[in-house]
């Protein structure tokens, strides 16, 4: 996989998002980001951030693991909170926005091995269907 830069990852998701200008791509793009790096661990976190451009390898990288996971709508309210004026249906397009890019620069192998670390919900924000386990 070749490696991209911060540039293109920030434009990535300010075509996915239609955000208007590069800066406001570029402050969410590490809200989402910064949130992500704690809830996902182990060698998964080590190959999201080996995936990532520097920067945002660094913003994923920096973040101190949660002491429980939140549900998709829990994490979904803490971008709400780290973003000024946002609210709940805003922070979900953000989080989507980001994390919808997430397999074209970390493939859909990591991306699996990363939703099965998180609770149930996730997949949606990643612009997936969510699969149910069979009984």
């Amino acid at each position: 996989m070749v490696k991209r830069s911060w540039a293109e990852l920030v434009d990535a998701v300010r075509e996915s998002g239609q955000y208007p200008t590069r800066a406001e791509a570029e402050s969410v793009t590490r809200v989402v980001l910064s949130a992500l790096g704690g809830h996902v661990t182990g060698d998964e976190r080590v190959a999201l951030a080996r995936a990532l451009p520097e920067q945002a390898a660094r913003v994923v990288a920096a973040q101190i693991p949660a002491t429980r996971p939140l549900t998709a709508a829990e994490f979904v309210e803490s971008v709400a909170a780290r973003i000024e004026g946002a609210t709940t249906a805003t922070a979900r397009w953000d989080v989507s926005s980001v994390l919808s890019t997430l397999p074209h620069w970390a493939g859909d192998a990591l991306v699996d091995r990363i939703l099965s670390q998180l609770p149930q919900g996730y997949a949606l924000l990643f612009g997936r269907a969510e699969l149910m386990p069979t009984a």
